[in-house]
């Protein structure tokens, strides 16, 4: 068995937090029925442009792979059903909503323990079931800003930058991930389900970590750096070289004894630089030193020696680059699933292993293909599920 085949969850999700949360645990074999609105057309995932045709989009497949799909009404009595049938089967109910909506529909512990006591109502927010931003719709942009990180990324004197990627909302999708199997282990323990309500805002503010408490216990007050220079070891940051850029790190200071037995300068074996101390205190005259060495040769020249001499280094890569580097390949980090539209669709892998069992793909489900199997598990008649049906359960459309 997979680490978690023994996990049923039911995801009312969308987009790209909370799917990309629930897929990590799909990977590792939790059984997770994606319940989509059947009147909207489903997870607005699948219409994410430019790689997106009918209800089946390249932004879709990259969050959703081995979950199944239920198209589900929950605003019919006969939905909210087979909703509640469901959570009566299941261990963990999984959702990615604004914050006051999971009350609004009914999905917290408190309206569900009458089905299943055990149950475990994880909420993934913008800003989380309380204060006073609740009701606001929250995106990773958005969070970017106001959780300082904007103000912080790009060069000194340039206009505020978000990260190229989500980090936001992919962050949260762990943090929603690692409370829901948290819960699920409480649960089992103590026989009681429970709430678990996170944010996006909880996350970009608690990953603002050794700033934060740097600035609440002595003032510091964070500053963008120049080339992305950490902001207290020195050096650690980007470098120009002749046709590219070079990542330097000198962590310890042992990596920097290296670097300047490498770069074989006399005036860097000098006092004034001879600690993190004396380094920091003196960047202004260091850095130039540094970057007029780095720009004499190419980036590919520069790995080839500081890498062999043990000194923490890496190039910039674009993401083509990065997705054919041979540790990428190597580390088994893309995956293949075959779809009726696509054919072979390759993504990137989840970084989360388990033991040394090889992981197991499936695409991501059409919308609503999987009744059969919620039928079979809810031990539905023919006659119960053409009722149910007719009822609007599944929407106007056959589910």
């Amino acid at each position: 068995m997979r680490p978690l085949e023994d996990i049923r969850i039911i995801a009312v999700e969308q987009y790209g937090a909370g799917p990309f949360g629930s897929m990590h645990l799909a990977d590792l074999g939790a059984d997770v029925i994606k319940i989509e609105e059947p009147g909207t057309g489903g997870d607005v995932g699948r219409y994410v442009p430019p790689y997106a045709e009918g209800e089946d989009s390249l932004f879709f497949e990259t969050f959703n792979r081995n979950k199944r799909s239920l198209s589900l009404d929950l605003a019919t009595p006969a939905g909210r059903e087979v909703f509640e049938d469901l959570v009566a089967h299941a261990d963990a109910v999984y959702s990615n909503l604004r914050g006051d909506v999971p009350a609004k529909i009914g999905i917290t512990y408190d309206q569900l323990r009458h089905i299943n006591p055990s149950i475990v109502c994880c909420s993934l927010t913008g800003f989380g079931m309380t204060g006073p931003r609740a009701r606001q719709p929250g995106y990773d942009y958005i969070l970017q800003g106001l959780a300082g990180w904007m103000d912080l990324t790009g060069e000194p004197g340039g206009p505020p930058a978000k990260s190229g990627l989500s980090i936001v909302d992919y962050s949260g999708g762990f943090v929603a991930a690692i409370a829901l199997l948290a819960g699920v282990h409480a649960a089992r323990r103590d026989g009681r389900g429970m709430d678990c309500d996170l944010s996006l805002f909880d996350t970009a503010i608690g990953m603002l970590t050794y700033p934060a408490t740097w600035h609440l216990n002595a003032g510091f007050a964070p500053e963008r750096t120049r080339y992305s220079a950490h902001p207290s070891l020195v050096p650690f940051q980007l470098f120009p070289t002749a046709d590219g850029w070079v990542v330097v790190g000198c962590a310890k200071e042992k990596f920097w004894q290296r670097l300047v037995t490498v770069l074989d300068l006399e005036i860097l074996s000098e006092p004034r630089f001879a600690t993190f101390a004396a380094r920091r205190e003196h960047a202004a005259e260091l850095l130039p030193l540094l970057e007029g060495v780095f720009a004499t040769r190419a980036t590919a020249g520069w790995l080839a020696v500081l890498e062999p001499a043990g000194i923490p280094c890496g190039p910039v890569n674009d993401v083509p680059a990065a997705l054919r580097d041979p540790h990428t390949l190597a580390r088994d980090l893309i995956v293949e699933t075959e779809h009726p539209r696509y054919g072979i669709v390759r993504q990137v892998a989840s970084p989360v292993r388990v033991g040394d069992q090889p992981p197991a793909h499936r695409r991501a489900p059409r919308r609503g293909e999987d009744l059969g199997y919620v039928s079979e598990l809810l031990d539905y008649s023919p006659e119960h599920l053409a009722t149910l049906r007719a009822a609007g359960a599944f929407g106007r459309e056959d589910g």
